[in-house]
Protein backbone atom coordinates (compact mmCIF):
# COMPACT_ATOMS: atom_id res chain seq x y z
CA UNK A 1 0.00 0.00 0.00
CA UNK A 2 1.48 3.22 -0.64
CA UNK A 3 1.79 6.08 1.64
CA UNK A 4 1.83 10.45 1.51
CA UNK A 5 4.66 11.44 0.09
CA UNK A 6 6.29 7.72 -1.20
CA UNK A 7 8.91 8.20 -3.65
CA UNK A 8 9.44 4.61 -5.13
CA UNK A 9 7.59 1.66 -5.56
CA UNK A 10 4.86 -0.40 -3.42
CA UNK A 11 5.92 -3.04 -2.00
CA UNK A 12 6.16 -6.16 -4.15
CA UNK A 13 3.27 -8.46 -3.88
CA UNK A 14 3.93 -10.90 -6.41
CA UNK A 15 7.27 -12.69 -8.13
CA UNK A 16 6.79 -10.59 -11.21
CA UNK A 17 6.98 -7.51 -9.46
CA UNK A 18 10.23 -8.33 -7.53
CA UNK A 19 11.52 -9.12 -11.13
CA UNK A 20 10.53 -5.53 -12.17
CA UNK A 21 12.29 -4.03 -8.50
CA UNK A 22 15.43 -5.61 -9.45
CA UNK A 23 15.30 -4.11 -13.09
CA UNK A 24 14.91 -0.65 -12.15
CA UNK A 25 17.35 -0.79 -9.33
CA UNK A 26 19.29 -2.29 -12.02
CA UNK A 27 18.93 0.16 -14.59
CA UNK A 28 19.28 3.28 -12.81
CA UNK A 29 22.37 2.00 -11.61
CA UNK A 30 23.80 2.41 -15.27
CA UNK A 31 22.01 5.81 -15.35
CA UNK A 32 23.83 6.97 -12.13
CA UNK A 33 26.97 5.57 -13.58
CA UNK A 34 26.49 7.20 -16.46
CA UNK A 35 25.46 10.43 -15.33
CA UNK A 36 28.16 10.57 -13.05
CA UNK A 37 30.47 10.03 -15.98
CA UNK A 38 29.24 12.50 -18.40
CA UNK A 39 29.46 15.06 -15.11
CA UNK A 40 32.93 14.46 -14.98
CA UNK A 41 33.66 15.12 -18.44
CA UNK A 42 31.75 18.36 -18.67
CA UNK A 43 33.35 19.57 -15.35
CA UNK A 44 36.75 18.52 -16.83
CA UNK A 45 36.50 20.53 -19.89
CA UNK A 46 35.02 23.84 -18.33
CA UNK A 47 37.66 23.78 -15.36
CA UNK A 48 40.58 22.28 -17.04
CA UNK A 49 43.07 24.69 -18.78
CA UNK A 50 45.14 21.41 -20.22
CA UNK A 51 45.45 21.35 -23.90
CA UNK A 52 47.51 19.16 -25.76
CA UNK A 53 47.72 20.89 -29.20
CA UNK A 54 49.40 17.24 -31.07
CA UNK A 55 46.00 15.58 -30.64
CA UNK A 56 44.07 15.59 -33.72
CA UNK A 57 42.24 12.13 -33.65
CA UNK A 58 42.60 8.94 -31.54
CA UNK A 59 41.17 5.60 -32.87
CA UNK A 60 41.00 3.85 -29.65
CA UNK A 61 38.85 6.57 -27.93
CA UNK A 62 36.46 6.26 -30.82
CA UNK A 63 36.41 2.78 -30.68
CA UNK A 64 35.89 2.88 -26.74
CA UNK A 65 33.10 5.30 -27.36
CA UNK A 66 31.26 2.76 -29.87
CA UNK A 67 31.48 -0.45 -27.73
CA UNK A 68 30.42 0.92 -24.82
CA UNK A 69 27.25 2.52 -25.12
CA UNK A 70 26.60 -1.39 -27.54
CA UNK A 71 27.25 -2.85 -24.54
CA UNK A 72 25.57 -1.21 -21.69
CA UNK A 73 22.40 -1.50 -24.11
CA UNK A 74 22.86 -5.39 -23.94
CA UNK A 75 23.17 -5.01 -20.73
CA UNK A 76 19.27 -3.19 -20.11
CA UNK A 77 18.10 -5.30 -23.30
CA UNK A 78 18.59 -9.00 -22.10
CA UNK A 79 16.57 -8.76 -18.36
CA UNK A 80 14.22 -6.43 -20.03
CA UNK A 81 13.01 -8.97 -22.79
CA UNK A 82 13.22 -11.74 -19.72
CA UNK A 83 10.78 -10.22 -17.69
CA UNK A 84 8.43 -9.52 -20.84
CA UNK A 85 8.24 -12.65 -21.56
CA UNK A 86 7.28 -13.17 -17.57
CA UNK A 87 4.56 -11.14 -17.56
CA UNK A 88 3.34 -12.55 -20.71
CA UNK A 89 2.90 -16.66 -19.51
CA UNK A 90 0.30 -18.00 -18.12
CA UNK A 91 0.76 -21.25 -17.03
CA UNK A 92 -1.44 -23.65 -16.02
CA UNK A 93 -4.22 -21.38 -13.92
CA UNK A 94 -5.84 -22.49 -11.13
CA UNK A 95 -8.13 -19.55 -11.74
CA UNK A 96 -10.09 -17.68 -14.26
CA UNK A 97 -11.90 -14.37 -13.57
CA UNK A 98 -13.23 -12.06 -16.38
CA UNK A 99 -13.15 -8.61 -15.37
CA UNK A 100 -15.57 -6.25 -17.25
CA UNK A 101 -14.99 -1.93 -17.19
CA UNK A 102 -17.99 0.18 -17.12
CA UNK A 103 -18.61 3.65 -16.72
CA UNK A 104 -17.69 3.56 -13.80
CA UNK A 105 -17.41 0.64 -12.02
CA UNK A 106 -15.82 -3.58 -12.53
CA UNK A 107 -17.75 -6.28 -13.02
CA UNK A 108 -16.21 -9.38 -12.24
CA UNK A 109 -17.19 -13.59 -13.20
CA UNK A 110 -15.37 -16.28 -12.01
CA UNK A 111 -16.01 -18.93 -14.88
CA UNK A 112 -14.81 -21.71 -13.31
CA UNK A 113 -18.21 -21.26 -11.30
CA UNK A 114 -21.61 -21.24 -12.55
CA UNK A 115 -23.17 -18.58 -10.74
CA UNK A 116 -20.20 -16.34 -9.39
CA UNK A 117 -20.46 -12.85 -10.66
CA UNK A 118 -20.81 -9.51 -9.05
CA UNK A 119 -20.22 -5.80 -9.77
CA UNK A 120 -17.76 -3.80 -8.03
CA UNK A 121 -18.51 0.08 -7.16
CA UNK A 122 -16.32 2.26 -5.24
CA UNK A 123 -17.88 2.86 -1.56
CA UNK A 124 -18.63 6.28 -0.63
CA UNK A 125 -16.75 7.95 1.92
CA UNK A 126 -19.47 8.10 4.09
CA UNK A 127 -19.94 4.67 4.39
CA UNK A 128 -16.38 3.54 4.90
CA UNK A 129 -15.80 1.72 8.04
CA UNK A 130 -12.33 2.45 10.55
CA UNK A 131 -9.31 1.38 8.73
CA UNK A 132 -10.80 1.58 4.85
CA UNK A 133 -9.47 3.98 2.58
CA UNK A 134 -11.20 6.44 0.55
CA UNK A 135 -11.59 6.27 -3.09
CA UNK A 136 -9.81 2.79 -3.07
CA UNK A 137 -12.44 0.94 -1.32
CA UNK A 138 -15.13 -1.49 -2.88
CA UNK A 139 -18.17 -3.08 -2.02
CA UNK A 140 -17.24 -6.39 -3.32
CA UNK A 141 -13.72 -7.07 -3.29
CA UNK A 142 -11.97 -9.82 -5.84
CA UNK A 143 -11.60 -12.81 -3.57
CA UNK A 144 -8.61 -15.35 -4.84
CA UNK A 145 -6.72 -17.81 -3.34
CA UNK A 146 -3.06 -17.47 -2.20
CA UNK A 147 -0.40 -19.80 -4.01
CA UNK A 148 -2.68 -20.17 -6.78
CA UNK A 149 -1.83 -18.73 -10.16
CA UNK A 150 -4.65 -16.86 -11.31
CA UNK A 151 -5.31 -15.37 -15.08
CA UNK A 152 -7.54 -12.56 -15.25
CA UNK A 153 -9.35 -11.61 -18.59
CA UNK A 154 -9.81 -8.37 -19.28
CA UNK A 155 -12.60 -6.22 -21.53
CA UNK A 156 -14.66 -3.33 -21.68
CA UNK A 157 -18.25 -2.51 -21.98
CA UNK A 158 -18.37 1.10 -23.02
CA UNK A 159 -14.50 2.59 -23.42
CA UNK A 160 -11.36 1.97 -22.30
CA UNK A 161 -10.61 1.23 -19.32
CA UNK A 162 -6.92 -0.62 -17.75
CA UNK A 163 -7.21 -2.88 -14.68
CA UNK A 164 -4.52 -2.15 -13.07
CA UNK A 165 -2.89 -2.86 -9.67
CA UNK A 166 0.98 -1.37 -9.19
CA UNK A 167 2.11 -4.10 -6.06
CA UNK A 168 1.09 -7.31 -8.16
CA UNK A 169 3.17 -5.56 -11.54
CA UNK A 170 -0.54 -5.63 -13.33
CA UNK A 171 -1.38 -3.23 -15.77
CA UNK A 172 -3.85 -4.62 -18.69
CA UNK A 173 -6.07 -2.21 -20.88
CA UNK A 174 -9.56 -3.23 -21.36
CA UNK A 175 -10.75 -2.37 -24.41
CA UNK A 176 -14.28 -2.57 -26.30
CA UNK A 177 -14.86 -5.80 -28.21
CA UNK A 178 -11.24 -6.93 -27.36
CA UNK A 179 -9.93 -9.58 -24.72
CA UNK A 180 -6.92 -9.33 -23.51
CA UNK A 181 -5.51 -11.84 -20.20
CA UNK A 182 -2.94 -11.00 -17.67
CA UNK A 183 -1.55 -13.65 -14.57
CA UNK A 184 -0.66 -13.17 -11.38
CA UNK A 185 0.64 -15.31 -8.51
CA UNK A 186 0.17 -13.96 -4.84
CA UNK A 187 2.21 -15.63 -1.65
CA UNK A 188 0.96 -14.55 0.96
CA UNK A 189 -2.33 -13.56 1.90
CA UNK A 190 -3.23 -9.48 1.97
CA UNK A 191 -5.22 -6.55 0.35
CA UNK A 192 -4.08 -5.02 -2.29
CA UNK A 193 -5.50 -1.97 -4.09
CA UNK A 194 -5.64 -0.24 -7.58
CA UNK A 195 -7.45 1.87 -9.90
CA UNK A 196 -8.78 2.48 -13.37
CA UNK A 197 -5.23 3.98 -15.16
CA UNK A 198 -6.66 4.80 -18.58
CA UNK A 199 -8.91 8.11 -18.53
CA UNK A 200 -12.41 7.04 -19.08
CA UNK A 201 -14.45 9.98 -18.41
CA UNK A 202 -15.71 12.08 -16.00
CA UNK A 203 -15.77 9.44 -12.95
CA UNK A 204 -12.60 8.17 -14.08
CA UNK A 205 -10.73 8.48 -10.72
CA UNK A 206 -13.76 6.79 -9.12
CA UNK A 207 -12.99 3.01 -9.94
CA UNK A 208 -11.23 1.44 -7.82
CA UNK A 209 -9.73 -2.31 -7.73
CA UNK A 210 -9.67 -4.51 -4.64
CA UNK A 211 -8.04 -8.36 -4.70
CA UNK A 212 -8.06 -10.33 -0.99
CA UNK A 213 -5.52 -12.71 -1.45
CA UNK A 214 -6.62 -15.19 1.33
CA UNK A 215 -6.01 -19.04 2.66
CA UNK A 216 -8.01 -21.27 0.44
CA UNK A 217 -10.46 -22.71 3.30
CA UNK A 218 -11.76 -18.93 3.49
CA UNK A 219 -12.18 -18.73 -0.32
CA UNK A 220 -13.87 -22.27 -0.44
CA UNK A 221 -16.28 -20.60 2.16
CA UNK A 222 -17.08 -17.16 0.64
CA UNK A 223 -17.24 -18.79 -3.21
CA UNK A 224 -19.90 -21.25 -1.27
CA UNK A 225 -21.86 -18.05 0.20
CA UNK A 226 -21.76 -16.63 -3.22
CA UNK A 227 -23.26 -19.74 -4.98
CA UNK A 228 -25.81 -19.86 -1.97
CA UNK A 229 -26.46 -16.05 -2.72
CA UNK A 230 -26.81 -16.95 -6.60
Amino acid sequence: MAHPSQLGFQDAASPVMEELLRFHDHTLMIVFLISTLVLYIILAMVTTKLTNKFILDSQEIEIIWTLLPAVILILIALPSLRILYLMDEVDSPHLTIKTIGHQWYWSYEYTDFETISFDSYMTPAQDLAPGQFRLLETDHRMVIPVESPTRVLVSADDVLHSWAIPSLGVKMDAVPGRLNQTAFFIPRPGVYYGQCSEICGANHSFMPIVVEAAPLEYFEGWSSLMLEDA
